[in-house]
């Protein structure tokens, strides 16, 4: 009854997903407070519903359900409790609906704790936040749904990949999906400006926090990984610098260098263009490595899942939600103010040399 419970209630996330992107984009277009009232209420509600959903899931584990597919393929009733726990993010479902929690999340804490935003700003990065969850939550309830059960439930689980079961990686994804999917906030913000017009030094400060949690999180979550592939695999032997680690470390250089503009935007007003290129950028290459991780292109002992077709629909998704970013951008490139000057040997001119060699870097690492 509790998996029929999270299932409902996931599904009734994408409904709430849906509201919260039609009201808050309505009322941004119309300076509605009451509409974009009821969408930052849209938001909290969707996030609400999928933590019901993953904390059904958690329970299954916990309780080794083996009526439920997921538990059966990735959980044992020998195994120790955090690593049961943990095993509701350890497979491409679980970790799919960790990545859903960790969206809404952040669109809940931007609805909630936004109001310093202009009320525009704050209603069409709501509305875009609410959008990107459509096609996560759509893409999780159709194509990856974690709560499915089996009609012959088998007696004993198949448990985890051994090389997984460590603490290290337990802890792992859900530091590193608080990073991947922080960068979202900086895109639903960098979409938000540029649908208003506004790029300017007010919004570089309001977008430098968002990012340096984002940037924080994903370097812990990095440097766990490393940590585990370090003692686990043997770094310097055969494994060196996983794959799966270099689908990680690409958004952390764009968001290194989005922190280093921001400044410059924020301090002389300068470079505003590419601060939000950089913004569209981090997110993009954040969906990049689930696309990477989820298809079949890596192979990695922490690869998600082998699946062309599911990999072929987060494809789609990172070609909407990116295409959509920097076609916008491009219509609104031109009309962006260039901002102000700054001396050719100054501490500025040493943050775009920094972001040069940061986006050199992620090319190369790509």
């Amino acid at each position: 009854m509790i998996i029929e419970l999270g299932a409902f209630a996931l599904i009734l996330a994408l409904v709430f997903s849906v509201l919260q992107t039609g009201l808050s984009a309505v009322g941004g277009a119309r300076r509605s407070a009451v509409l974009a009232g009821a969408g930052r209420g849209a938001a909290l509600a969707t996030f609400l519903c999928v933590a019901v959903t993953f904390a059904a899931l958690v329970h299954a584990f916990v309780t080794s359900d083996f009526s439920v597919a997921n538990v059966a393929a990735n959980s044992h009733t020998a195994k120790p409790m955090l690593f049961k726990v943990a095993g509701a993010w350890g497979s491409h479902e679980g970790s799919m609906l960790l990545w859903c929690l960790v969206l809404t999340g952040y669109g809940a804490a931007m609805a909630v704790f936004g109001a310093s935003l202009p009320p525009r700003l704050r209603a069409y990065a709501v509305a875009v936040q609410g959008a990107l969850g459509i096609m996560f939550l759509a893409y999780t309830v159709f194509a990856s749904n974690p709560m499915i059960r089996l009609v012959d439930p088998p007696v004993e689980g198949r448990s985890l990949n051994p090389l997984l079961q460590d603490w290290a990686l337990a802890v792992h994804p859900p530091f590193l999906y608080a990073g991947y999917v922080g960068f979202s906030v900086v895109y639903s913000l960098a979409m938000g400006a540029l649908i208003e017009g506004r790029v300017d030094a007010a919004w570089a400060r309001w977008v430098r926090p968002w990012t340096l949690a984002a940037w924080s999180l994903l370097t812990i979550g990095i440097t766990l990984g490393a940590f585990w592939a370090y003692y686990e695999l043997g770094w310097g032997g055969w494994w060196f610098w996983d794959p799966v680690e270099n689908a990680s470390f690409m958004p952390w250089l764009i968001g290194a260098a989005l922190l280093h503009s921001a400044i410059v935007l924020e301090k002389r007003g300068a470079l505003p263009g590419w601060t939000v290129f950089l913004g569209l950028a981090a997110f993009t290459f954040s969906m990049l490595g689930a696309f990477l991780v989820r298809s079949g292109v890596l192979t990695s002992v922490h690869a998600f899942a082998v699946d062309p077709t599911r990999g072929v629909l987060l494809l789609m998704m990172m070609g909407v939600a990116a295409g959509s970013g920097f076609l916008l951008f491009a219509l609104r490139a031109p009309s962006l103010n260039s901002g102000g000057l700054f001396a050719p040997v100054s501490r500025e001119s040493a943050i775009v040399l920094n972001n040069i060699v940061l986006s050199t870097a992620t090319a190369t690492v790509l």
